[in-house]
């Protein structure tokens, strides 16, 4: 029986349970799609095809012996930044990396839900830019427009469940690379509390600005994910209290004050936001006030806040690279980020890492007049494939700030954000909104999510199917 790609991670991991499909028949077809795309689309790195089909027999036998795990049988996939035993953790990077030995702490969680791990998808570098692209496995396609980039750095996994391949996947975020490669591939992308979801054998990713998050097509699928992969290993700095996503799901958030904040947040490199973006967005803010809610424009008081994200990026990229096994096979982008890195992870970077609390503070008041802030998720449509990829450093920051500047702050802070539908521009190129919160918000981001997807729709669009050497077969 042939499972729709259509069906989602809430009505797969139901109807594994009711016994009306085995994760066998599910598993494989989840590796004939990705197989077919391969050539055309690249969203994964590694395939686990021999492993994911034992894991779906293992699925099966406890089913049929009445088992029940969140997501027993169902077949999702992580970014190649999450450590999965027996498979090597490349990182975006060129060169032959080792076998791992064990799962990182969020993929052990997806294991222990029950949840078979199809394979590792593409991400660009160390998951600096916002593009899936390099010479370690080519350019990964963006299934609604295969000349454009699925965004980065979890392009992979965007792309993967854009396409149907899978349900839903992880990734990680450490300036907007769940939400910015969600936003450009039609998706809802989480980027969840810091903690929230272990990025464990790292307590900290890229000096805590990084954390893992879901991507899906729908907030149901989204949440679900999360819950399953959320919690923390023994050692973790970051231990938020514990949330219910799932159950956030259809419940009312109420009448919100909700600040519309189009306004992209300070950086020393200009950025503007497009005006078939900005109408996206403004249509959503219309939207949310027609629900009942009070919208108005206002900004954060974000200040310097860059002054703190740079130190804490760059210093991060250093440690990824003293730790790189082919230091000499790096872009030169990425040498030169870590040379930056060495010289600010001193002074600058504590300075940087204390003026978090003054954030909270100042940022964490806006929260007194307001509820959620919404925000364009990027100031301009997806790219071209290969706009970025040959630039030198400083062109290639030019390009990214004037593309993406508004997720990362939020990065700075540890808060959640969550990326939805805003609808599309140009010739059909998906643009997307940010929720944003103040600390442990997922359950009200989630639950304002939820009513606009009610109203919206999006998971009923889909990209159309392409066959072809230039184009993904989906």
């Amino acid at each position: 029986m042939t499972h729709d790609r259509s069906a989602g991670l809430v009505e797969t991991a139901r109807a594994l349970a009711d016994g009306t499909l085995t994760s066998r028949a599910l598993v494989e077809q989840a590796l004939e799609r990705i197989e077919t795309s391969q050539a055309s689309l690249n969203a994964f790195r590694i395939v686990r095809t021999k492993a994911a089909l034992a894991e779906a027999e293992a699925a099966d036998a406890q089913l049929a012996a009445g088992v029940r795990k969140p997501l027993l049988g169902v077949p999702v996939a992580v970014k190649d930044d999450m450590d999965v035993a027996g498979e090597p953790t490349a990182f975006g990077c060129r060169g032959e990396f080792p076998a791992v030995t064990r799962d990182g702490e969020a993929v052990r969680r997806l294991r222990a839900a029950g949840a078979v791990i199809v394979g590792k998808t593409n991400t660009c570098e160390f998951g600096q830019w916002p593009f899936t692209e390099g010479p370690a496995f080519g350019a990964t396609r963006n299934p609604w427009s295969p000349e454009h980039t699925p965004g980065g750095s979890s392009g992979g996994s965007a792309a993967a469940v854009a396409a149907g391949l899978v349900p839903a996947a992880l990734g990680s975020d450490g300036a907007g690379s769940v939400r910015i490669p969600a936003s450009w591939t039609h998706l809802v992308g989480i980027k969840p509390q810091r903690g929230r979801i272990s990025t464990w054998p790292r307590g900290e990713s890229f000096q805590g600005i990084t954390v893992n998050g879901t991507l899906a097509r729908t907030v149901a699928d989204a949440a679900l994910l999360l819950d399953a992969a959320a919690g923390n290993h023994a050692l973790d700095p970051h231990r938020p209290p514990a949330v219910d996503a799932s159950a956030a799901i259809g419940r009312d958030p109420g009448r919100l004050r909700i600040a519309l904040a189009l306004k992209p947040p300070f950086t020393a490199l200009p950025a503007r936001l497009r005006p078939e973006v900005r109408a996206r967005v403004v249509e959503l803010a219309e939207k949310l006030s027609g629900l009942g809610h009070t919208v108005e424009e206002a900004d954060p008081p974000y200040g310097q806040i860059g002054l703190t994200f740079i130190p804490r990026a760059t210093a991060g990229i250093a440690e990824r690279v003293r730790e790189a096994p082919f230091p000499a096979l790096l872009d030169r982008r990425t040498r030169d980020a870590a040379r930056l890195g060495g010289l600010l992870g001193g002074v600058p970077l504590r300075v940087a890492r204390r003026a978090e609390a003054v954030l909270h503070r100042r940022i964490g008041g806006f929260f007194t007049a307001y509820d959620v802030v919404l925000a364009p998720t990027t100031a301009a449509p997806p790219p071209r494939i290969g706009a970025m990829l040959e630039l030198g450093g400083l062109a290639t920051d030019r390009a990214m700030i004037a593309a993406c500047p508004y997720a990362w702050p939020w990065n700075v802070l540890g808060w959640p954000g969550v990326n939805v539908p805003a609808g599309f521009v140009g010739d059909g190129l998906p643009v997307g909104a940010q929720l944003l919160g103040p600390a442990n918000s997922e359950p009200l981001l989630l639950s304002l999510a939820a009513q606009l997807e009610a109203e919206l729709r999006w998971p009923e669009v889909w990209p159309e199917p392409r066959v072809g050497a230039d184009s993904p077969a989906v």
